[in-house]
């Protein structure tokens, strides 16, 4: 794997060539069948679930996604899902424990959308549910973080076993434009906070927090292979394990934090 900056991290990790959701959706699974609703009222198209074969398993698959037009990309505010994303999202993944579905997550987003319309909405409640009930399912639950990971927005879709991270990826607090701008107030020094927020995988794998990085190549069919790779082995050490102690084994995996 190249070695790079944390700024330069930053940027590959929220270019336009970064693979997609819908690439992963459609090459790493087959037969995707998408799921709508949080049987509350919305439809966040910002993440989109379902359910879909993997090498022959039957599995629950759920990605945050940022759209392709201009007018997709507004919908899904740019990939900040909204409280009925989440909702959603937990739907899932409870259905996914009732017929015992592992789940993989996909997360590429800036952070939860912070707009009105959420906070009315409750987006913290909805964030902090999916913390606290998605910790407590007894089903192998499998994060990749292939872009941005931002703040409690991405943290609610990483609640599980396993957090994984393509090598131009970054999982941190909030922004290195945020950041500098509360440590500042000057947001022009985002390059210089970005080497002290250590949001680089290579610096979060150092301390623990994630459990590996995939290596990330151009070309979109190797990224894929290397996914494919990382999760069948994965999921196959999870599956040995009983419920009893994959919710220990998960237990034991934040504690340490």
């Amino acid at each position: 794997m190249s070695e790079k900056t944390a700024v330069e991290i930053v940027k590959a990790a929220r270019s336009e060539e970064k693979i997609t959701s819908a690439e992963i959706l459609t090459q790493l699974f087959s037969d995707f069948i998408e799921l709508h609703g949080d049987r509350s009222g919305t439809d966040d198209p910002a993440i989109k679930g379902g359910i879909a074969d993997f090498h022959g398993q039957a599995v629950t698959v759920i990605t945050t996604d940022r759209g392709q037009s201009i007018e997709e990309r507004m919908a899904c505010h740019f990939g900040c899902p909204e409280p009925g994303g989440y909702r959603k999202s937990l739907r899932l993944i409870k259905q996914a424990q009732k017929f015992g579905r592992p789940v993989f997550c996909f997360v590429n987003t800036p952070g939860a959308y912070p707009g009105q319309s959420a906070e009315e909405n409750g987006q913290g409640s909805a964030i902090a549910q999916n913390l606290l009930e998605i910790s407590k399912l007894a089903i192998p639950i499998i994060t990749v973080v292939f872009g941005e990971g931002g703040s409690g927005g991405a943290l609610a879709l990483a609640c599980g076993d396993e957090v994984w991270m393509l090598e131009n990826s970054t999982y941190s607090i909030l922004s290195p434009e945020g950041f500098a701008s509360i440590l500042w107030k000057d947001s022009s020094r985002a390059a210089e906070t970005a080497e002290i927020m250590q949001l680089t995988p290579q610096a979060l794998k150092k301390q623990g927090v994630i459990e590996g990085i995939i290596a990330e190549p151009t070309d979109h069919q190797a990224v894929i292979a290397n996914l494919d790779a990382v999760l069948t082995r994965e999921l196959a050490a999870l599956q040995k394990l009983t419920p009893a102690e994959l919710l220990q084994h998960r237990q034991q995996r934040f504690r340490k934090f």
